[in-house]
């Protein structure tokens, strides 16, 4: 869409010399227009891939069809067309609407300018699509906390689902139709008719099409989560040529994957989603080479020789020559009165984006000081009533970054309480009020309060590691120079060097990201670091 005729029909030309024998091109000169040719598309049951609009026109400007369109057609992805002198406003604006890609005219020649945002806009449709939500179903109840693993988990993973409540008819006639009750809950039926009762992360993954097998007992390289380190490290083994599986416990994407937007990543002047970050890079990986098993648990690791053998929870066993570690680290649990029931029941840890919708008109609190807690200060202001961000520290200045706290100023329905603590979480089925203690005066004031999400410090996944990988006191796991103490090697260390700036303990297994010890809490440092691994393991391998 774009107000200037021969701007459009050059767009459409271009697009149709590239996608016409696959997709059919609609072009329209004003947002009315385009608009009526969406509605007609509705109605007639066509599918959109993909939008762009033109940023400045008259009547009606490229976000405000956008937003429009998207109430038609949610999943088809979208592009603004600005020139160079409106990219700041385009920007800014693109927050608005969650645009894709913003493309600066001209985009002569399309081959490098339009053809790869295109193409990108298109593969992102095909994996997300317009897929059907009703093709898994959970049946459960909202203030169940194993129901919230289950919807948690599905989000995470980017596999559409539809909730039902057992306070719906609809939610009651399903588990009637499965044969089950309400004590049964939570329930998923599969797209098959298949229903999975309180089923666990694997048995989730097995039916609704994540892949939890690996093709081969041997590989070049294991990667161990599936964080920005991770992702990192399976993308640039693969593309140099080793045989990499990744393996996530959870889902892709680690706590940088539960973000809003993160939007001091290099190359994205827009803002990203964790979400998205995430999708793109689990897709690279795969477009590589790289397998991606998801919900498989690692409990153990051990060199036999010179194979790095990787023990799932199951008993079942892979072996590679090398190997990443990137576990990365969990939320710390709030040492509050009454949290850990109320866990999954208006406690949340992360971000949780699948209670957004609950907190519309609410009001919510946060605690953490740091980017993740402002970026979810900055997601859940567009639906609650009020955010206050609870901050143990003096001033947010102390762990976070600039611009978001220059936001978060900026954000009426945002409140921040530095030098306060949650000491207590009130509620029977659910939370209902907590309690806040200013540190300095000691004074207490118990608030009203249904969600509250935590983002507090950082607790190592390392605990199922042997004793030959040396860790901290704090568990993070000791690498390169870190490992020498006055100058000697590990005890045990076998070779005739010292260890290699990202190797543990144990040669051939390297660490990238947050478990790492002293490494920097940033997605750009965690997919700096996985890359580097990767480098340091060609030089490993070339010793052998």
């Amino acid at each position: 869409m774009d107000d200037d005729p021969s701007v459009s029909r050059a767009v459409a030309r271009d697009l149709r010399r590239r996608y016409g024998q696959e997709f059919r091109v609609v072009r329209a000169d004003s947002g009315q227009d385009a608009l009526e040719a969406l509605r007609e598309i509705k109605l007639r049951g066509d599918t959109v891939a993909a939008m762009l609009a033109d940023y400045r026109m008259p009547q009606m400007d490229g976000i405000a069809f956008l937003e429009q369109a998207m109430d038609l057609f949610p999943h088809a992805r979208r592009a603004l067309l600005t020139a160079y002198a409106d990219t700041d406003a385009a920007i800014q604006a693109i927050n608005v609407v969650d645009v894709d890609h913003y493309l600066l005219k001209p985009w002569d020649p399309p081959e490098e300018k339009l053809y790869p945002v295109v193409d990108a806009l298109v593969e992102t449709w095909r994996a997300v699509g317009d897929r059907p939500v009703e093709e898994t179903k959970v049946i459960g109840h909202r203030w169940s906390a194993p129901t919230y693993e289950v919807r948690d988990f599905l989000a995470r993973n980017s596999v559409p689902y539809r909730w039902y409540s057992v306070d719906e008819p609809e939610g009651c006639r399903l588990l009637e139709a499965a044969g089950l009750g309400p004590g049964d809950i939570p329930v998923v039926i599969t797209p098959d008719g298949k229903a999975l009762r309180a089923p666990t992360g694997a048995e989730i993954a097995a039916v609704v099409g994540l892949s939890t097998e690996p093709a081969a007992e041997f590989y070049d390289l294991i990667v161990i989560g599936g964080g920005p380190a991770g992702l990192g490290a399976a993308v640039y083994g693969a593309s140099e040529g080793l045989r990499t599986v990744l393996v996530e416990r959870q889902a892709t994407g680690g706590q940088a994957g539960q973000s809003s937007r993160i939007e001091n990543y290099l190359g994205f002047p827009d803002g990203v989603s964790g979400s998205q970050l995430t999708e793109r890079a689990r897709r690279q990986a795969r477009k590589f080479g790289a397998e991606v098993l998801t919900a498989r648990d690692v409990v153990g690791l051990e060199a036999r020789g010179s194979a790095r053998v990787i023990t799932f929870s199951d008993g079942s066993e892979i072996a590679a020559h090398a190997v990443v570690l990137a576990s990365g680290v969990a939320y710390r649990s709030l040492e509050a009165s009454g949290c850990g029931d109320l866990t999954g029941r208006g406690v949340y840890y992360g971000s949780a984006s699948t209670e957004a919708q609950a907190c519309s008109g609410e009001d919510v609190y946060i605690v953490g000081g740091a980017n993740s807690a402002g970026q979810a200060a900055v997601f859940f202001s567009r639906h609650a009533r009020s955010v206050t961000l609870v901050v143990r520290g003096a001033s947010l200045e102390q762990s976070m970054s600039h611009y978001l706290i220059e936001q978060l100023r900026a954000i009426e329905n945002v409140h921040v309480r530095v030098g306060t603590s949650v000491v207590e979480a009130h509620g029977d089925d659910h939370l209902e009020s907590i309690t806040l203690c200013e540190r300095e005066s000691g004074t207490t004031e118990t608030v009203p309060c249904g969600h509250l999400f935590v983002f507090i410090g950082a607790a190592p996944y390392t605990d199922w590691l042997g004793e030959s990988i040396l860790r901290d006191q704090h568990g993070f796991v000791r690498t390169g120079p870190d490992l020498l103490a006055e100058g000697r090697r590990p005890q045990g260390w076998p070779l005739d060097r010292d260890p290699l700036y990202l190797e543990s303990s144990v040669p051939g297994v390297f660490v990238a990201g947050d478990v790492r010890s002293q490494s920097v809490k940033r997605v750009a440092s965690a997919v700096g670091e996985g890359a580097m691994a990767v480098t340091l393991v060609h030089r490993y391998l070339e010793e052998r």
